[in-house]
């Protein structure tokens, strides 16, 4: 089976170069690797070349959705690795991934374990990313496959058949950062068969503060916006509506008061009230971030 390996990545310039330089370390190379970045900017394409032989730099608007279905149409592989320009992944990820895929026909998708997320908190730096890699140790754990709700898109592998044969996508009206795209794509992956997270695929997410995520106004309308908007695709159900949004909304008010340095609170606040303002006046909409 061929993988391949696809960033869609923003404003992360040098992260993404030492995290690439992390991926070329995997025992099993990728038969593909594309990064699609936001602006030309965003990468440094002549380090890039000089790690990866054969890398396939992908032009694409501006939005993670754009920017993943413009690396999945430049692939003819079986399997795209969809990886974030900040998730170091353990040496034997690929290996595993196509192990899995090969032996579970049915799994149109799996996501991996992550050993350490930084993005709930401030985030981890590059050489705390790879000591926490580096204490997990050998791959000695059994195969665990465990049904999942939807793959996590910092790490999420693909199944590309399933995909072409009906012509799935990422839904570009879910704008910029594109707040829970891997929630909705993953929904619309799933009567095609399993979604898994494998014990077995190993890696730590820096969860980088700087680069491609909203400020805190936008990324507090899509809290709201995206959830409603997937819910009326029949991708999300009422429950995770209400739970999800009541979750932020709550953590952006109580937090408010005494903000972590790294999160805009307030910001998130008034994006959350806003969209739901928005709900009760019928003019809720995803896009209305792009004018805020």
């Amino acid at each position: 089976m061929r993988i391949a390996v696809a960033i869609a990545t923003a404003g992360r310039r040098d992260v993404l170069t030492e995290t690439v330089r992390v991926m070329m370390g995997q025992e099993r190379r990728p038969d593909d690797f594309l990064i699609c970045p936001a602006k030309p900017a965003d990468a440094d394409e002549a380090a890039l070349r000089e790690l990866v032989p054969g890398l396939k730099m992908i032009a694409g608007p501006v939005g993670l959705p754009h920017q993943r279905n413009a690396l999945m149409a430049a692939t003819d592989a079986d399997i795209v690795m969809f990886f974030d320009d900040d998730f170091l992944p353990a040496p034997d990820f690929l290996a595993e991934t196509v192990r899995l895929f090969a032996e579970n026909p049915d799994v149109v998708m799996v996501t991996g374990t992550v050993l350490a997320d930084g993005a709930p908190g401030a985030g981890l730096g590059m050489r705390e990313g790879l000591d926490r890699l580096e204490a997990a140790g050998p791959n000695r754990g059994a195969e665990t496959l465990e049904p999942v709700y939807n793959g996590y898109g910092c790490n999420m592998a693909v199944r590309l058949e399933p995909v072409r044969r009906h012509g799935l996508a990422f839904d570009e009206k879910l704008p910029l950062y594109a707040w829970l795209e891997d929630v909705d794509f993953s929904r619309q992956l799933a009567p095609f068969g399993r979604i898994v997270k494998s014990g077995r695929l190993r890696g730590v997410h820096l969860g980088t503060k700087s680069g491609g995520r909203s400020p805190g106004r936008r990324l507090g309308y899509s809290q709201i916006a995206n959830r409603v908007y997937i819910m009326r695709k029949g991708n999300m159900s009422l429950r995770g509506v209400l739970e999800g949004s009541m979750e932020n909304l709550a953590s952006n008010l109580v937090k408010s008061a005494f903000p972590e340095p790294w999160t805009d609170r307030r910001g998130r606040l008034a994006g959350n009230l806003l969209a739901l303002w928005d709900l009760v006046r019928g003019r809720l909409d995803p896009a209305r971030i792009l004018k805020l």
